[in-house]
C-alpha cells in the first residue's frame, strides 16, 4: 500500500456469502487479483473469520465483515462501514443464497419465504443499499445459477409475458415476485402459473433484476456502472451435496471476470453469463 494513499481512497470489493464455496473462491482470486481491499462477508462470524484465517495462510489478505443480507440493520451497518472507511464501492459481489435440499423436512410456506427473501430480496436489499456509494466504473454480479433456462416453460404464458416485458421496472418485479411468495405460502401458487421450484425462481428474479438495473444505470451519472448476472457452473459444494465436476476457484471465474471488466467495456452489461459467454436464458 502506497504510504500517500489514505484508507478512504482505497478501492474496495465487497463478495456477500464467501466463508464457503463459490463465495470463498471469489474472494481468494480477487484478493490475488483485484487493486484494493477485498471484504469477505459472511452471516456467521465464527465461519467467516475461519475463512480469512485460512486465506491468510495462503498469504492472503481479506477483511472481514459479518452481514446477514436478510437483515436490514445489518446491511446498513455495512453501508457505514464502507462509507466511512473507503468512501464508497467499487465491486459488488450478490453471491448470498440459501437452498434448501428437496427432501427437506420444511414446509413448502417456510422454503419459498426464506429461500426468496434472501435470494432476491435480500440481494436487493444490499444493492439498493450500496448503489449510492458505488463509483465509477462500478461492478455489480449477481450470482444465478443455470437452472434458470430449465425452469423458464414452466412459468404461466401470461407470467411469461409479464416478466418479459422489454420496460419492466423494478416495482412491478417486486410486486410478482411478492405475489409468488403469497401464493406459495397459501399453497396455490401452482394454480397461479408459478413453477414449484422456489430456488430457481429467486434465481430468476436475480437475473432480471441485473437487467433492470443496468437499464437504469445508463442514466447515472457516476458513469459506467455495470452489472451483470452469471452462472458459475456445477461446483462442488455444499449446495450441490458435492456432486459438481467444477472445483470453487473454476465456479469463481465468471464472476470475477465480470467484477474486473475494464472500464467502459461495450459488453457485457446486464446480461446473463456462464463461462465467460453471454447466454440467452429466456
Amino acid at each position: 500500500m502506497n504510504s500517500k494513499t489514505t484508507t478512504s481512497e482505497r478501492r474496495v470489493a465487497v463478495v456477500t456469502g464467501a466463508n464457503k464455496g463459490v463465495g470463498f473462491g471469489i474472494v481468494r482470486a480477487l484478493c490475488k487479483q483485484f487493486n484494493g481491499d477485498v471484504i469477505l462477508t459472511a452471516r456467521d462470524v465464527d465461519c467467516g473469520q475461519q475463512a480469512v484465517a485460512d486465506l491468510n495462510q495462503e498469504g492472503l489478505r481479506p477483511r472481514f465483515f459479518q452481514l446477514d443480507i436478510t437483515d436490514t440493520g445489518s446491511v446498513d451497518a455495512l453501508a457505514t462501514f464502507l462509507r466511512n472507511n473507503y468512501g464508497g464501492l467499487d465491486v459488488l459481489v450478490n453471491n448470498a443464497a440459501i437452498k434448501f435440499r428437496r427432501n427437506a423436512n420444511v414446509p413448502y410456506s417456510r422454503r419459498i419465504k426464506e429461500t426468496v427473501g434472501c435470494n432476491f430480496f435480500g440481494t436487493l436489499s444490499v444493492t439498493r443499499r450500496l448503489w449510492s456509494l458505488l463509483r465509477p466504473h462500478s461492478r455489480v454480479v449477481n450470482v444465478t445459477c443455470s437452472c434458470i433456462s430449465s425452469i423458464i416453460d414452466e412459468f404461466s404464458q401470461d407470467l411469461q409475458t409479464q416478466l418479459q416485458q422489454p420496460d419492466l421496472t423494478m416495482a412491478q418485479l417486486e410486486l410478482l415476485i411478492q405475489d409468488y411468495v403469497r401464493d406459495g405460502e397459501m399453497g396455490i401458487h401452482f394454480r397461479r402459473g408459478w413453477p414449484t421450484d422456489e430456488y430457481a425462481v429467486s434465481k430468476v428474479g436475480a437475473c432480471l433484476m441485473a437487467a433492470i438495473l443496468s437499464r437504469e444505470a445508463v442514466d447515472d451519472s457516476r458513469g459506467d456502472i455495470v452489472i451483470n448476472a452469471c452462472c458459475p457452473g456445477h461446483v462442488r459444494t455444499d449446495m450441490s451435496r458435492y456432486e459438481g465436476s467444477l472445483t470453487e476457484d473454476q465456479g469463481a471465474d465468471t464472476p470475477v471476470y465480470l467484477s474486473l471488466l475494464p472500464p467502459n467495456a461495450a459488453s457485457p452489461r446486464g446480461q446473463f453469463l456462464a463461462k465467460r459467454t453471454v447466454v440467452k436464458w429466456w
